[in-house]
């Protein structure tokens, strides 16, 4: 049962990109397309759900063991960005047209501070190994979900009449903003 609470308020009540406002670069600039914005959801899928088990390895068995717990950011970048390095690399082999259509957006993974947040927050609320596969699967999950709707209100969006001064980022902004007011309702779920 905790599990499923740890998924769940990782997913929809402290969503990483609607209630927390991490990992935001790729939210705004994949989001145009579905196609586009599931193939970036599976990929951050993938290097958080990953990257929160290394990193919680790491943690416990290497970090805190030999009192190094201080330079966990350093290592968790380090994870971090190998990790992204090998998902590019088989998205690459693998999908060509999912690589291409990511674009500079795959290898800003790296630096996308959702992943190093929730590798941080999971060494912070303690979590085991379990609990941090959890949290990291639940909140990449919802930051699928964001992307998704994101994208299909854009591509919407294409065919309504917006005023020029809202057309562009700006409709963008506004809908991201009511979207994180919409998933503010989940917050009394648990």
């Amino acid at each position: 049962m905790n599990l499923l609470i740890i998924a769940i308020s990782a997913a929809l009540v402290n969503n990483v990109v609607l209630s927390q406002f991490l990992g935001l670069c790729p939210f705004l600039g994949v989001s145009k397309k579905i196609n586009t914005a599931a193939g970036m959801g599976g990929a951050v899928i993938g290097v958080i759900t990953i990257s929160s088990a290394l990193c919680s390895l790491i943690y416990d068995y290497i970090l805190t063991p030999l009192d190094l717990t201080y330079l966990n950011t350093i290592v968790f970048i380090l994870v971090i960005a190998a990790l992204v390095q090998f998902v590019e690399m088989v998205l690459k082999k693998c999908s060509p047209a999912l690589y291409e259509a990511l674009g500079v957006y795959l290898p800003l993974i790296t630096t996308n501070c959702a992943v190093l947040g929730i590798a941080l927050t999971n060494v912070q609320n303690s979590y085991n190994l379990i609990e941090s596969v959890i949290s990291g699967f639940g909140t990449a999950v919802g930051f699928t979900i964001a992307i998704i709707i994101m994208a299909g209100i854009r591509e919407r969006n294409e065919y309504n009449d917006v005023p020029e001064s809202f057309q562009g980022m700006p409709i963008v902004l506004l809908t991201a903003g009511l979207m994180s007011i919409a998933f503010f309702g989940f917050s009394g779920i648990l």
